[in-house]
């Protein structure tokens, strides 16, 4: 997914029992949302600061007239900064209150998994990575790490782990 493709869900992978993830990198590793919570991918867009905001809130984006909170997924898991000259992706997800958008590295594929492959996230993990990830799945060459969307976008709860009160 390149751009500002959508996801959908086809109905041959969920009639089949499969589970179905848009899948994206950051910082070398391989995460995956529910491909029904993805709303569009972006790439890198103009972003507007917020003062005072929480340190894990990048900025917010005007995605065609509806303001949406960009995340740094970096920064929620606790990981290294991006590098000043890579510009991040936005995988813009749907919340309960809206959309938000998540700034990843880069995009990966949708992939479809099948249920029975699904194991607890294992205790080698980062704890920030494990605090939100609900589970893994073990692929030919590495695990693709489930995101918990709900908890990812905690901010209040993301704001006084970053050290910002």
């Amino acid at each position: 997914m390149n751009g500002t493709e959508r996801a959908s869900v086809s109905a041959s992978a969920t009639d089949q029992g499969q589970r179905r993830f848009a899948t994206f990198v950051v910082d070398g590793l391989l995460f995956g949302v529910e491909v029904q919570r993805v709303q569009e991918v972006l790439r890198g867009q103009e972003m507007t600061p917020v003062p005072r905001a929480p340190a894990v809130i990048e900025g917010l984006i005007n995605l065609r007239g509806q303001i949406v909170t960009a995340i740094d997924v970096r920064r929620r898991l606790g990981l290294r900064p991006r590098a000043a000259d890579q510009s991040p992706m936005n995988i813009v997800i749907q919340a309960e209150d809206g959309a938000v958008s998540l700034l990843v590295d880069e995009i990966g594929d949708v992939l479809d998994v099948e249920p029975s492959a699904f194991e607890r996230v294992p205790e080698n993990v980062a704890t920030g990575i494990r605090d939100l990830a609900t589970g893994v799945y073990k692929l030919n060459e590495r695990l693709l790490l489930v995101l918990d969307t709900s908890k990812t976008i905690e901010v209040s709860a993301a704001g006084s782990r970053a050290g910002v009160h």
